[in-house]
């Protein structure tokens, strides 16, 4: 019987892989056997991750593409799949909180401006997951095989304080998670999201220590919350990652929410 977790045969596209979540979502599928196609605008940080990956014995490539632009996406897709082969599996997982949208008392909700609302909806929601799959979901369903993978958020089910932008985003994020999984079922596509808890990274680094590197009174308060008393590894995303990847493993799974958030949404005080 061949690996319920071997992914030998399947052609991954992982938007932000240049970011600590994703890069590790990349590295885990290419130790998986599935030949990588990182996509982003970063050419210096998306190559040194598809050089990592083979590195490691996996097959990895960077191609240049702005997920805010369908055509530049379209041009993506076109290249990498002359390159590695037709995409079966797409994981979503650019995404981030900018400053100038974080609530602070100095900058209160009403302040924010449309502006740096929809730069925000753009990342998280609209180039984050909208237009890749718009772009690499109907050849999936042409081909009746794929399986799409969108990074959501636990701020997605219940906004957290101060990233009210980002929280509506990932709400959207799961929303279309759904909306996707029941259309493209009957093709042979599914369509699921993976919740993380609370991962340190680029984007939230600030919110969850001091300058001198010591907890926030955020971060007491997260870890008071999460049963397992610590902030997640971004190696431990990648089990659920390559789970919803596999054609064998998960095939009957789709619309699912895979919370990977150390107990952080079975409690509330």
């Amino acid at each position: 019987m061949q690996n319920l977790f071997d992914l030998k045969d399947e052609v991954a596209v992982v938007i932000g892989a240049t970011g600590v979540l994703g890069g590790a979502l990349a590295e885990g599928l290419g130790q998986a056997g599935a030949k990588i196609a990182i996509l982003g605008r970063n050419q210096q940080r998306g190559e040194a991750r598809a050089r990592a990956i083979r590195n490691a014995g996996g097959q990895a490539q960077f191609f240049a593409a702005d997920i805010n632009v369908r055509r530049s996406l379209a041009d993506a897709h076109k290249r990498l799949t002359a390159e590695l082969g037709a995409p079966t599996v797409l994981v979503n997982a650019a995404g981030g909180n900018d400053p100038k949208v974080t609530v602070t008392p100095e900058h209160p909700f009403e302040s924010i401006t449309l502006e740096d609302w929809r730069a925000n909806f753009d990342l998280n929601l609209v180039g984050g997951v909208l237009l890749p799959c718009q772009e690499f979901g109907p050849a999936m369903c042409q081909r009746g095989k794929g399986s799409i993978i969108n990074i959501a958020s636990v701020s997605a089910h219940l906004p957290l304080s101060r990233v009210v932008t980002y929280s509506a985003a990932k709400a959207g994020v799961l929303n279309l998670t759904l909306f996707l999984a029941r259309e493209w079922a009957p093709r042979g596509v599914r369509v699921n999201s993976i919740t993380p808890g609370f991962f340190p990274a680029e984007q939230n680094r600030k919110l969850l220590f001091n300058d001198d590197g010591t907890p926030t009174a955020r971060t007491k308060a997260i870890l008071g919350r999460t049963p397992i008393g610590r902030f997640g590894e971004a190696s431990e995303l990648v089990g659920a990652c390559i789970y919803l990847a596999s054609p064998r493993a998960s095939s009957f799974v789709t619309g699912t929410d895979l919370r990977v958030d150390g107990g952080y949404m079975s409690q509330t005080i």
